[in-house]
């Protein structure tokens, strides 16, 4: 029996198929990075949002649906977690940014010993996070540190004590540990941005009489932008998700004033050993980080669309 074939009107025989071919291909190069992405970071994630749903006793688990949530809603904990989360990340990521763009500047100028300053401004990003936090919290005891007796020499005590056992004072800590240990990022990062600016801007703003502050909200700024948001966006996820040095210098106490998100999700895991609760704890976390960069991103983009 004979079959008729029907080819398509100006086009060669093969070449669907070599169009195919070369839109698949792309696809097959990648597909080693695909698959190895899904495997270790999304099966992960869907498993872990499923434990929201989910309450786990001793041998077995069962689906509660939204209780977990609703529990969440009615925990006094949680909402000073929040709270604390909040007062945690901002106050650490505007010493981290004013601090290393500060930095960055210094050593975007030429002078001696540059090369010795540098390294020791990048040093602490190389120190283990829980190293910084045993060194902090040594530091702010009374008996072995330093810190209380020069703070109530400059009269910011009324006399030395461990503000770390001080529940009004207690946050203090943690963020001066992780501003000292987030600065060289920023340094790094913007000193990167401020090298790739061309000196010509700055050499006829100069000629034009432009002030020095001119030349730096009318250059430097709008050239460090883009820089400026990505690291910001970048350090701000990374410091609400960071519960090293909480954990090691006061481990979310004196009552629970220095718990954020991420200790108390760490300790509903594996000191209550209630997963489910933890998962719902970091699913808020983690819709409320997805928030914050979809702002910073569109207001990032209306920022260039203006430029």
């Amino acid at each position: 029996m004979n079959t008729a074939t029907h080819a398509i009107p100006g086009a060669r025989p093969g070449s669907f198929r070599r169009t195919l071919g070369n839109a698949l291909e792309p696809w097959l190069y990648l597909s080693p990075a695909l698959i190895l992405l899904t495997v270790s970071l999304l099966v992960p994630l869907i498993v872990g949002l499923s434990y929201a749903f989910q309450d786990f006793g001793p041998f077995k688990s069962s689906w509660v649906g939204l209780k977990n949530f609703q529990t969440l809603l009615h925990d006094a904990n949680f909402w000073r977690a929040l709270k604390n989360t909040a007062w945690w990340t901002v106050g650490s990521l505007f010493f981290q940014f004013f601090g290393g763009l500060g930095l960055a500047m210094l050593l975007n100028r030429p002078f001696r010993g540059k090369r010795l300053v540098q390294a020791l401004v990048f040093l602490p990003w190389a120190v283990p996070t829980f190293l910084s936090g045993l060194v902090f919290a040594w530091l702010f005891n009374p008996v072995v540190g330093p810190l209380p007796y020069w703070l109530a020499g400059l009269g910011i005590l009324p006399e030395p004590f461990n503000i770390l056992s001080d529940p009004d004072l207690a946050m203090w800590g943690p963020i001066l540990a992780n501003v000292w240990f987030g600065i060289p990022f920023f340094a790094i990062t913007l000193l990167a941005a401020l090298q790739a600016i061309p000196s010509d801007f700055y050499e006829a703003a100069a000629i034009d009489g432009a002030t020095a502050w001119q030349r730096f909200t009318k250059i430097t700024i709008p050239f460090l932008a883009p820089t400026i948001a990505i690291t910001v966006l970048l350090r701000t996820i990374w410091i609400a998700t960071f519960a090293d040095l909480i954990w090691v210098m006061t481990n979310g106490g004196p009552a629970n004033s220095t718990s954020i998100l991420s200790t108390y999700i760490f300790a509903q895991a594996f000191t209550r050993l209630d997963f489910g609760y933890a998962s719902a704890i970091a699913t808020v976390l983690l819709l409320l980080l997805l928030l914050y960069a979809g702002i910073l991103i569109r207001m990032r983009k209306s920022l260039l669309a203006g430029q």
